[in-house]
């Protein structure tokens, strides 16, 4: 009697998740033939792969970071097949263009989500509960103390202090990261209908995104030309490698904040030497984790980037088979902006319940 194949659909291995019946990677750290993309951030795309397969709007975003490659961009729900591997792209929430990956062959169906969120931002894309045999979640925020304020909360508090700012005639300085955040922060800002000031490693993401047709404010990107005069209370954002630099003076007076989920612990604001700490995130929070994972209906349930431990606990705790799986993902964007701060947040006990 032939012995029954007992090879997962996607395997864990040295260069990434791997589907051996396509024999294509999904999100692979070193280089391969064929690569599935979930979303343009660094440690999700990297260069080197002969073939990519991504979100339409993330083409041109691996375009500008990446350069000339072979791309094949796809829409959301359209299904393409590999050697009689079903790969289709679903919306996750995290970021323009961003997708969950659900993987079908022989009636088994795997779903890696990449990054996401379940709150609609109104930009990335409504996050899209895909049923599957096996799920594989992030955990970067996957303690109970995440808890995010709603999003028109959380604009309503930037708003407000960009306004007291605007009072002094000082200048708002916001850090976010140049994908995702700072497309957010323009969402929140075009109430002021005003040009917002972008430094130069945003704008280059911002003229990438703008093939993909989506409006956004006015922008005006900070060059050495820029008079001082221009500045005086205007509203800028810049990536969290510009904070403390040289490159802040001519902004003076100025106010700044950082725009991270790491905010939410106490303290986070004062450790950053920063004037706000306003606790956006791209990211799921405790209760959204939970809420995306049981809408799956997963019998298992991988755990990669973040405190995946103490989720994956959490889930077998519940009855939902789980394990923990150690990936080169978190290295590149808000998972790894601030990770000695989370101390705090490792000593939160596991009480919480769905």
């Amino acid at each position: 009697m032939p012995k029954a194949n007992t090879t997962p659909l996607i395997s864990f291995t040295n260069r990434g998740l791997y589907c051996s019946a396509g024999d294509f990677y999904i999100d692979p750290w070193r280089p391969v033939d064929k690569a599935v993309i979930t979303h343009a951030h660094s440690d999700h795309a990297k260069n080197g792969n002969k073939q990519y397969l991504c979100h339409h709007f993330t083409k041109p975003l691996l375009e500008a970071r990446l350069g000339n490659n072979h791309y094949q961009s796809i829409g959301w729900n359209e299904v393409v097949r590999i050697n009689g591997v079903s790969i289709s792209l679903h919306p996750a929430g995290h970021m323009i263009g961003s997708s969950q990956i659900r993987v079908s062959h022989q009636d088994e169906v795997w779903v890696v989500s990449g990054d996401y969120k379940t709150e609609n931002d109104g930009i990335s894309g409504a996050f899209e509960p895909i049923r599957c045999n096996t799920f594989i979640t992030e955990s970067t925020f996957g303690l109970p103390i995440y808890n995010w304020l709603p999003q028109h909360d959380m604009y309503t508090q930037i708003q407000q202090w960009v306004q007291n700012n605007k009072a002094k005639k000082t200048t708002s300085i916001l850090f976010a990261y140049s994908l995702g955040k700072a497309q957010r922060l323009l969402q929140a800002l075009a109430m002021f209908n005003e040009p917002i000031y972008l430094h130069g490693a945003i704008w280059n993401m911002q003229m990438a995104l703008a093939a993909t047709g989506i409006a956004f404010p006015q922008v005006e990107r900070i060059t050495p030309e820029t008079l001082r005069e221009k500045l005086k209370g205007a509203i800028v954002i810049a990536p969290p490698g510009a904070e403390g630099t040289s490159w802040m003076k001519k902004m003076e007076p100025y106010s700044t904040a950082v725009c991270s989920g790491w905010m939410q612990v106490r303290g986070n604001a004062r450790r950053r030497n920063t004037d706000m700490g306003f606790a956006l995130s791209d990211h799921a929070d405790w209760k959204g984790l939970l809420a995306a994972i049981t809408s799956t209906g997963a019998e298992k349930v991988f755990v990669t980037h973040g405190f995946q431990s103490a989720l994956s606990r959490y889930l077998n705790e519940q009855g939902i088979w789980s394990a923990e799986v150690k990936t080169a993902y978190g290295n590149g964007e808000e998972e790894n902006e601030n990770a000695n701060s989370a101390t705090d947040a490792i000593n939160t006990t596991i009480t919480t319940q769905q």
